[in-house]
């Protein structure tokens, strides 16, 4: 697969909440995906942590949605070069799940996976504290198909191919373990702030 740099679509604007490198999509929302979008329906949508927890655990729609409501707002980045501002996420904090599955402390990473098969790796650290969410819905709304819905995981500090469509689960590791698009050149960690775009950035 070639990966190309040429993030050079549109014209770069100043703006000091702008990462290096990004323009503002405004109202724009671009389909971006590495897969084809499932006929995923929320009945059957379910999400599992597992690995080094205490005790393993999946959920069901319904059970999902028992625990406490919480939402993102503010902005997200794209590595291919899109930035929104203002967006609304609303969803669950991962913190909730994860405070019911009990890392273990020799947890110091996690690779997320989708229904599709598509899998990012990120630190531990970047997905706790209230830094990450597991979310179906934006702007009010149910979370589009095409974004993501019935439930996508948010991770809006770093590029939003971290951001996992289709969440299906964690796994946590003692280890960091590439996923798809880091297995094919990407950063391992993607901090936009940093440019963090590709291995070697």
């Amino acid at each position: 697969m070639n990966i190309t740099r040429g993030f050079t679509g549109r014209p770069r604007v100043h703006n000091p909440g702008l990462p290096p490198g990004q323009y503002d999509a405004r109202d724009e929302w671009p389909v971006l995906s590495a897969e084809v979008t499932p006929d995923l329906a929320p009945e059957d949508w379910t999400f599992r942590i597992d690995g080094l927890v205490a005790e393993p655990r999946t959920w069901d729609w319904d059970q999902a949605h028992t625990l406490p409501a919480d939402a993102y707002e503010g902005d997200i980045h794209c590595v291919t070069g899109w930035s929104k501002f203002g967006v609304r996420f609303g969803g669950v904090s991962l913190d909730a799940f994860l405070d019911q599955v009990r890392p273990l402390p020799s947890a110091t990473h996690v690779v997320a996976y989708a229904h599709t098969g598509y899998t990012t790796n990120l630190p531990l650290a970047d997905v706790t504290g209230g830094r990450a969410w597991i979310v179906w819905e934006y702007g009010g709304e149910p979370l589009p198909a095409e974004h993501g819905g019935p439930a996508r995981l948010i991770v809006p500090h770093l590029y939003f191919w971290k951001s996992a469509k289709w969440i299906a689960g964690l796994r946590l590791l003692d280890h960091d373990e590439p996923g798809f698009w880091e297995g094919n050149g990407y950063h391992a960690r993607g901090n936009p702030w940093e440019e963090q775009r590709y291995s070697g950035d």
